[in-house]
């Protein structure tokens, strides 16, 4: 079952941002674009990478209204002492959610019951509270901050656009579809 246009259920989390802990819900994330991004742990070897890679980019998601939420099954203590431990865990400046009962990932359908881990999951959600993008892949495949920006553009864009859509590898101000009743069946 598709969780396209599924609101996220109400929650309330600790996060670790900014050099303290804080509390996270639901009411924080409605009014703007969000990205939240699964992982399976920290202190491991592919998570670093791709955490790394957001907050080289995290400004931009900044700039376009977009606050981006990396989410494992960890503590908000045990996010606390993988920034205290790794200079690239310190480049972090978007909050990281800590999920250790997995409430957050069984919504967002990535949790891994034999292990109390998430998948890699991405998924953007509009202002609503409700995902209209998503994709979760296996666990030792690192996932790109660039397209994750590009999708959540095009999501905006055609949020705005209700009557336009983003074809392959849309950049903004690139050429759009306005889809017509012929075109309808190919979408």
């Amino acid at each position: 079952m598709s969780l396209i246009g599924k609101e996220i259920n109400e929650f309330t989390v600790q996060a670790y941002v900014g050099g303290e802990f804080k509390e996270v819900n639901k009411a924080d994330i409605l009014g703007k674009w969000s990205v939240f991004f699964f992982y399976p742990a920290d202190f491991t070897f592919v998570c670093p990478t791709e955490l790394k890679d957001l907050a080289e980019k995290y400004k931009e998601f900044k700039e376009i209204n977009c606050e981006i939420y990396s989410v494992s099954c960890d503590s908000h203590f045990v996010h606390k002492a993988w920034h205290d431990a790794s200079k690239t865990i310190q480049a972090i400046e978007y909050p990281m959610l800590a999920d250790p009962t997995g409430k957050l990932a069984r919504d967002f359908q990535v949790m891994i019951e034999e292990s109390g881990m998430a998948e890699r999951g991405s998924f953007i959600v509009n202002p609503e509270g409700k995902i209209v993008a998503y994709e979760v892949i296996a666990g030792n495949v690192g996932r790109n901050a660039d397209e994750l920006f590009r999708r959540v553009q095009a999501s905006q864009f055609v949020a705005e656009h209700g009557d336009q859509v983003c074809p392959a590898k849309w950049q903004p101000g690139a050429e759009t579809l306005k889809p017509s009743l012929d075109l309808v069946g190919l979408l």
